[in-house]
């Protein structure tokens, strides 16, 4: 690690204590005119770096939430940017539907980004599909591929049979079985959904594994690389981020404030 990078990484730590502890101790070293190379030279102090640590000993919980509010900020200010992004790319929020399948013609476009291997993403689709249940006629709804392919090997296969089940008219039924299925995800499964909606097997089987299928889902990836997506599900609504879990109340809630709005 470079001394100027260390020094930060001091000057953070510093921050955190006296802004929550207002520990005189280390107040003057965390002073605002002590640079970067300073506060390394501190770090690498033994009789400084004792008397950090013994005041960190001693408020071991108070740095735990300094550092998880820390943390909090850091996720709020990255929102805002992906925020801000999102308002200069598609300045009207239907600009980001393009080719993805969708189903309802509500005013108000929600789109997901998921993963069909993800746990949290079926446990977004059972919120949503609640919720879509009792407001399809007010919003658009919109699935997004953004496969976790480092972590789920399942994920793009399956995503490229939901398209290729969606060239036949099946996108959605595809989709559900697939969440309904998520632990048996596999060749076997992509087979069994697609008899069982009755699909054209031959030109399922060509249209998953042909080069369209994969240029469908890097459009969606592009988008999502775009915005700064860094996990799924990340849901948009109208525009506007959802933070945290996706729950059929939190969808309630922000439909309930962009009618405010209106």
């Amino acid at each position: 690690m470079s001394r100027c990078r260390l020094g930060l990484l001091v000057a953070l730590v510093l921050g955190l204590l006296v802004t929550h502890l207002a520990v005189p101790a280390v107040a003057s070293a965390a002073s605002p005119q002590a640079t970067a190379p300073e506060l390394a030279a501190k770090a690498m102090d033994p009789a400084f770096e004792q008397q950090v640590l013994a005041v960190i000993r001693r408020h071991p919980a108070v740095l735990i939430e300094a550092l998880n509010a820390y943390e909090r900020d850091q996720q709020e200010a990255q929102r805002r940017q992906q925020a801000d992004q999102l308002r200069r790319l598609y300045p009207n929020p239907r600009d980001l539907i393009g080719e993805s399948p969708s189903r309802g013609t509500g005013k108000v476009v929600v789109v997901e980004f998921s993963d069909f291997q993800c746990p949290y993403c079926a446990k977004a689709h059972d919120a949503l599909k609640a919720f879509l249940e009792q407001r399809g006629k007010e919003v658009t709804f919109v699935y997004k591929n953004f496969p976790l392919t480092q972590i789920h090997p399942q994920a793009l296969p399956a995503a490229r049979a939901a398209w290729a089940a969606g060239r036949q008219g099946q996108f959605w039924a595809y989709h559900d079985a697939l969440f309904a299925n998520q632990a048996r995800l596999g060749e076997p499964l992509y087979g069994e959904i697609a008899s069982n909606l009755k699909l054209n097997l031959a030109r399922f089987d060509q249209d998953r594994k042909g080069p369209a299928s994969l240029q469908a889902i890097q459009k969606d990836l592009a988008q999502a690389e775009g915005l700064g997506l860094q996990g799924t599900p990340t849901v948009v609504m109208d525009g506007q981020f959802l933070a945290g879990a996706v729950t059929a109340e939190v969808l309630e809630q922000q439909l309930g404030q962009l009618s405010r709005k209106k």
